[in-house]
């Protein structure tokens, strides 16, 4: 792992500083900017004085975001009820969640009556892969993804926690980042990709937020051209995705309120916003 370590450390080092932030449409506020670049250049400071990444418990896409939300250490990992809050200040908590937000279930069961509760939900804009020899410990050359990820690429994991996303102590911060992403050469196939298991992503560039508080702002999750008699087709149009996933978008929104199905066009379920 020494080796791995190294050839990660000496990768941060080179690139975390770079063409990202030219090519990010969508700036935040000086201030939010100049926030995440202090957190991402102390997070990845501590990592590079151990040796690398994958050295501590903490994955570095959580822990630059926790100390980007709230830089003060005094407030984080605060123990709440029998779980551990990422943050908690002035009785809000602060959820950072990656990805299996069913595992969220029991933790906020436990906090939403008592608290309010953000969970912020970084997603990858663009992402580029570098895929690590576990044997050797080298590196590849990264490659950049060709897909451009979005707001809209949230609702897979929203769909695990549907029936709580409503209540009125919830809100979702979405944060679109540029990400390194790290993976080992473990997997099934001859290439050894298929199915092969994430070292870390590095967070080297933040991009647009979305801030959602409450059942009405959950249309900022539907694409701007769609008001009217739109289908799962147009949804997946629109929004750059799958048909599966428009689908799975749509029984979310329609599930909060945010569209309604108001009739049919052939076999086609047509959608409408929820006026108000």
């Amino acid at each position: 792992m020494g080796l791995q370590q190294n050839v990660l450390g000496q990768n941060i080092k080179e690139n975390f500083r770079n063409d990202f932030e030219e090519e990010s449409g969508e700036s935040l506020a000086g201030q939010q900017k100049e926030a995440f670049d202090l957190a991402r250049d102390k997070i990845l400071h501590q990592y590079r004085e151990r040796k690398g990444i994958g050295t501590l418990g903490e994955k570095t896409l959580h822990a630059i975001l926790k100390h980007y939300i709230e830089p003060n250490e005094e407030y984080h990992e605060q123990r709440l009820d029998s779980f551990v809050a990422d943050i908690f200040k002035e009785g809000e908590v602060w959820e950072i969640q990656t990805r299996s937000f069913d595992k969220l279930r029991k933790k906020l069961a436990s906090f939403l009556d008592r608290h309010r509760v953000t969970i912020v939900y970084p997603l990858p804009r663009v992402k580029w892969l570098i895929w690590l020899d576990q044997e050797t410990g080298e590196a590849t050359k990264k490659r950049k993804s060709p897909k451009l990820g979005s707001a809209y690429d949230c609702f897979h994991e929203l769909y695990k926690i549907k029936t709580m996303l409503s209540h009125p102590n919830l809100n979702l911060r979405i944060v679109l980042v540029d990400v390194e992403e790290y993976r080992y050469l473990n997997g099934w196939d001859q290439a050894k990709k298929r199915g092969s298991s994430r070292c870390d992503r590095i967070p080297l560039a933040i991009g647009h937020e979305v801030h959602i508080a409450g059942g009405g702002d959950y249309q900022k999750l539907i694409p701007p051209a769609l008001i009217r008699d739109f289908t799962a087709k147009d949804f997946s149009k629109a929004a750059k995705t799958s048909p599966a996933k428009a689908g799975l978008a749509l029984n979310v929104l329609r599930h909060l309120g945010a569209v309604e199905a108001v009739g049919k066009s052939g076999k086609a379920i047509l959608y409408s916003r929820v006026e108000g």
